[in-house]
C-alpha cells in the first residue's frame, strides 16, 4: 500500500483520513531525503486501530503516536471519541440527539461513525480510558467521557483541556466505603477510621477497589452514584472518604485546539449547542396577560409583586383585541422564563398581580450572547 494511502485505508471496522507525507511536510523541522527510511507500525483490535511512526535519519531513530514531535499529524476530519457501549454510552447519545447533533452509523457493529450536521467530523467509539490515551497521544481531536475517567487515565496530562465540566449527566463520585457493622459500627468519619488501633505497621489498614475485594481489604474505594449497591453490599459511605465527584465532560487536545482551526470551530459549535439545552432545560417559558394602560405599567407591577423578572426582564407587549368593530387594547402579554422548580409559585404570584390565561412551555435551547465556557477556553489556550 502506497503511503501516501495509508491513512485513507478503510475497513469494516476503521477508516483513516489523511496523508503521513502531508503531515511529515507541515513540520518544517523535520527534513527528510529519499535516503531516510519511514516506517509505519500499524495494530488493529476489535475496538481501535493505532499507528507508530519510525523515522530513520541519519541513523537516529524516532518515534511518534499521532503526533509529530508534539505536532499534530495532518488529518482531512476532526475525530471525536465517544463510549461504545454502557449507560454512559446510551446517555451521551441521547444528549447528542437533543442538541440536533445526533449520531448515523450505517452498521450498530462499526466502530467509526458521523454526524450529519457536521460534515468533517468523525466519531470514533472506543473504551473510555482508551479515548482518553487516544486524545493525548493526538489520534483523537475531542471526547465526551465521565471526569472519573479523565482523572484516573490524564491526570496531569497538558495536553487535555476540558472544554465543558458539567454535561449533567453520569453523576457519581468516587467514595470509601466500610461495612455496617462489627468493628465499623459506630465508625462514621474518615478520621475515626485512620484512628482505629487495629491498624499497626505490621497490620496497616488495607484499601481494595470493588466490591468483589472487600473480603481481602478492610475498606473500599469504588464509585457510587445512588448508593444501592452499597446498602446491598451492607456497607456505608464516611464523612471525608469522598474523593472525587464525576459526571460527564466534553475534553479536548489543548495542541489541537491551538493548531487547527477546525477542531477548535467545530468544538465552538457543539459547545454552544451543549449550553443552550443544558441551560433550556432548567426552564420554562411562563406567558401570561395582565390588564394595565401601558405596558411600562404592567412591567412595574412585575418588578413589585413577583420574585421572576426573566434574564434581562420581563418582555412586555399590548393584546389587542376587537369591541363594537374598533380594535382595542387594555391587555398586556407578558413572557417569563422561570426556574422549573419554582414554576407554581411563579404562577401564584402572577395570578396575585392580576395576570390571567397563564400558559407554561418548555425549552429546547437558550443561546446567550457569548457562552462563559468559551470565553474560559479561549483564555486558557491565550487565543
Amino acid at each position: 500500500m502506497a503511503l501516501s494511502n495509508l491513512f485513507s485505508h478503510s475497513s469494516p471496522k476503521t477508516k483513516f483520513n489523511g496523508s503521513v507525507e502531508q503531515g511529515l511536510r507541515s513540520y518544517k523541522k523535520l527534513k527528510y531525503s529519499s535516503s531516510s527510511l519511514i516506517c509505519v507500525r500499524c495494530h488493529c483490535s476489535t475496538t481501535s486501530f493505532s499507528t507508530q511512526l519510525e523515522i530513520r535519519t541519519g541513523g537516529e531513530s524516532k518515534f511518534f503516536h499521532g503526533n509529530v514531535d508534539g505536532i499534530a499529524v495532518h488529518r482531512s476530519v476532526v475525530r471525536l471519541g465517544l463510549p461504545s457501549k454502557g449507560r454512559m454510552a446510551e446517555e451521551i447519545l441521547a444528549l447528542l440527539k437533543d442538541c440536533q447533533l445526533g449520531i448515523r452509523q450505517a452498521n450498530p457493529r462499526q466502530y467509526v461513525a458521523h454526524v450529519p450536521g457536521l460534515s468533517n467530523l468523525e466519531v470514533w467509539f472506543q473504551r473510555p480510558k482508551d479515548i482518553v490515551r487516544k486524545l493525548m497521544s493526538g489520534d483523537l481531536d475531542l471526547g465526551i467521557i465521565g471526569y472519573d475517567t479523565v482523572s484516573e487515565h490524564g491526570q496531569g496530562n497538558e495536553d487535555l483541556i476540558l472544554v465543558h465540566d458539567a454535561l449533567e449527566f453520569g453523576q457519581c463520585r468516587l467514595s470509601l466505603a466500610i461495612p455496617n457493622d462489627g468493628i465499623y459500627k459506630n465508625i462514621s468519619t474518615l478520621d475515626h477510621l485512620a484512628a482505629m488501633p487495629q491498624w499497626t505497621t505490621e497490620r496497616p489498614l488495607r484499601i481494595a477497589t470493588g466490591y468483589t475485594n472487600m473480603g481481602i481489604a478492610d475498606a473500599i474505594l469504588d464509585l457510587v452514584s445512588s448508593g444501592t449497591t452499597l446498602h446491598e453490599n451492607n456497607l456505608k459511605e464516611i464523612e471525608g472518604g469522598l474523593v472525587l465527584n464525576s459526571q460527564g465532560v466534553f475534553v479536548a487536545n489543548k495542541k489541537a485546539l491551538v493548531q487547527h482551526r477546525d477542531v477548535l470551530e467545530i468544538a465552538h459549535e457543539m459547545l454552544e449547542r451543549l449550553e443552550a439545552h443544558l441551560k433550556a432545560v432548567e426552564e420554562f417559558k411562563v406567558t401570561a396577560n395582565m390588564r394595565g394602560s401601558s405596558a411600562q405599567e404592567v412591567a412595574e407591577k412585575i418588578f413589585m409583586h413577583t420574585d421572576f423578572h426573566g434574564f434581562q426582564g420581563p418582555t412586555v407587549g399590548p393584546v389587542y383585541w376587537r369591541n363594537n368593530g374598533e380594535v382595542r387594547t387594555g391587555y398586556y402579554a407578558i413572557m417569563l422564563c422561570v426556574p422549573k422548580q419554582s414554576l407554581y409559585k411563579c404562577v401564584r404570584q402572577l395570578r396575585a398581580a392580576g395576570g390571567s390565561g397563564v400558559l407554561v412551555s418548555p425549552l429546547t435551547y437558550i443561546f446567550d450572547e457569548e457562552p462563559s465556557r468559551w470565553r474560559k477556553l479561549l483564555d486558557q489556550l491565550n487565543l
